[in-house]
């Protein structure tokens, strides 16, 4: 569904990622791993027009999507959740889950239909949808993104870092939301430090160092090996 082929990328004239390759299997989770610095965000924010590649090509059912500015990838069914929690705080529930309707914000019937069914999916936002989003915890916050974005309806996730701030227990509700969505037909393509939990929701894994892929499996054959992984990260 995604496929990132020979990618350079990075930061003026720092390369942050070198020659990599990758796919994000369709309705599949595929997870990034490594040690800080390797580039993983980096990466996300590249396929997500957030940073210019220098090389490659970034492909998204079979079109090459590299140049395309943000906006007109959520067009194309991709949308991002960053790792900084991105709600608006004065804002209702409501009222934080139409912005992600903004795309087709005067079709009042489908916007009426999307908000309908987040709140059939997410029964937390239906009890508080009239109230102010900052008086939300941590983990209603990331559901409130995760149900914002899927709005657009969009068939491909990118996240970062998902369960950054959050207790174990919230995060691993958090992991079973996105789990979950291969369910709807999303293939997501996910970030986060939190190895050792995230991994069991994980179908497909990539190991990232300096800027490339170092290594790749099914995420049952890591998850086995996830000591060893982990510690060779430490000879850096």
């Amino acid at each position: 569904m995604l496929e990132v082929k020979n990618v350079d990328a990075g930061y003026g004239k720092i390369n942050i990622l070198n020659d990599l390759s990758l796919k994000a299997r369709e309705n599949n989770l595929t997870l990034l791993i490594g040690p800080n610095g390797a580039g993983k965000s980096t990466l996300l924010k590249a396929i997500f027009g957030f940073v210019k590649t220098s090389k490659g090509s970034i492909e998204y059912n079979g079109k090459d999507i590299s140049s395309l500015p943000s906006h007109q990838l959520v067009d194309h069914g991709i949308s991002f959740l960053l790792q900084r929690v991105s709600v608006f705080p004065e804002l209702t529930i409501n009222e934080n889950l139409k912005l992600g309707a903004w795309a087709f914000k005067k079709d009042k019937q489908k916007v009426t239909q999307q908000l309908e069914a987040m709140y059939d999916k997410f029964d937390v936002l239906k009890q508080k949808r009239n109230e102010k989003a900052g008086l939300m915890s941590g983990g209603q916050k990331r559901t409130l993104e995760i149900a914002r974005m899927l709005m657009s309806n969009p068939k491909m996730l990118l996240i970062d870092e998902p369960s950054a701030g959050l207790s174990p227990k919230i995060a691993k509700e958090v992991y079973q939301i996105l789990h979950g969505l291969k369910d709807d037909g999303i293939t997501l393509l996910m970030v986060d430090q939190n190895i050792r939990d995230s991994i069991g929701y994980s179908d497909y894994v990539y190991v990232l160092e300096q800027g490339s892929v170092s290594s790749e499996s099914k995420a049952s054959e890591v998850e086995a090996n996830l000591k060893e992984v982990v510690q060779s990260w430490l000879k850096f």
